[in-house]
């Protein structure tokens, strides 16, 4: 516990530092990823071992805590309600965006399988009767098979950033597969929620997307939207200071380099020191 970088605005997130041993860091945002970021690196993810950390700190230095940005853990939430009584949770944007991506991506996982076992039947008749195999090609040159897959990075982004490659590409896949076309511009109205400026506004429209969602009866968007009604408060909350997980993030990324750079950890308690000099 690093207690002379305290602010107001916090972050939190996990990362394997070693052999997968998972290690919590808090960190500052104001400190932008340099010296006076780290406010406490905490060994494992308990919310027990973090609370106990944190605790560290007089309640009245933890009472001035505003906001605590996080992913969609509930240890970490736990963590943080125990730890800051007066910060508001803030779950990332990016982190729920993703998880309605991942179930788009789903849905094309899960057709490309069928597309899978559809030519290893034809491939098996073909065996039998003698002939040689050629799959359907599409007029991109694709088949259904690497239709799908190629679809995957194309699916993630907004359409007015698609190559000219990936317009014909999308273009071939929603009129093979409507049910992806249809799951793709409901993905992308939910990512269109967040540039909104109002909190009440956005509200209205994420209970508007889940009952949509609801509508669908698609099992991987069901899923989905039950997770975002069950954090609904705290994703809201982004809207106060539009503040995200990214500087976390950033942090990690930071460190995973410097792991790589010394390629790999053997001595964690010297690993977690240089940290400490280099950051805290």
């Amino acid at each position: 516990m690093f207690s002379k970088n305290l602010d107001s605005f916090l972050s939190i997130d996990e990362l394997a530092v070693s052999q997968a041993e998972a290690y919590t860091f808090v960190t500052v945002k104001k400190g932008k990823g340099k010296r006076g970021t780290l406010l406490a690196s905490i060994k494992g993810t308990k919310s027990s071992d973090i609370i106990k950390v944190l605790e560290k700190l007089p309640i009245e230095k933890r009472k001035l805590v505003k906001e605590v940005t996080l992913d969609m853990a509930k240890n970490m939430e736990a963590s943080i309600k125990n730890s800051f009584p007066n910060a508001k949770i803030v779950t990332d944007r990016f982190h729920v965006v993703k998880l309605v991506i991942d179930a788009l991506q789903h849905i094309r996982i899960k057709y490309r399988w069928i597309e899978i076992a559809e030519e290893n039947r034809l491939i098996g008749l073909s065996k039998k009767e003698g002939l040689l195999y050629c799959p359907i090609l599409l007029e991109n040159g694709d088949s259904y098979k690497q239709l799908l897959a190629r679809s995957r990075h194309l699916l993630s982004r907004d359409s007015r950033k698609w190559t000219d490659n990936q317009k014909e590409r999308a273009e071939i896949l929603f009129r093979e597969f409507p049910e992806i076309k249809k799951m793709y511009r409901h993905t992308m109205n939910f990512r269109n929620i967040y540039e909104n400026k109002s909190k009440e506004k956005a509200r209205i429209q994420f209970i508007d997307w889940i009952q949509k969602t609801k509508e669908f009866k698609i099992d991987e968007f069901n899923s989905t939207a039950k997770s975002i009604s069950y954090h609904l408060d705290n994703i809201l909350n982004f809207f106060n200071n539009r503040n995200t997980n990214a500087n976390a993030e950033s942090f990690n990324a930071k460190i995973k380099l410097f792991r790589a750079n010394l390629r790999g950890v053997t001595d964690t308690k010297f690993f977690l020191f240089r940290l400490k000099n280099l950051f805290a």
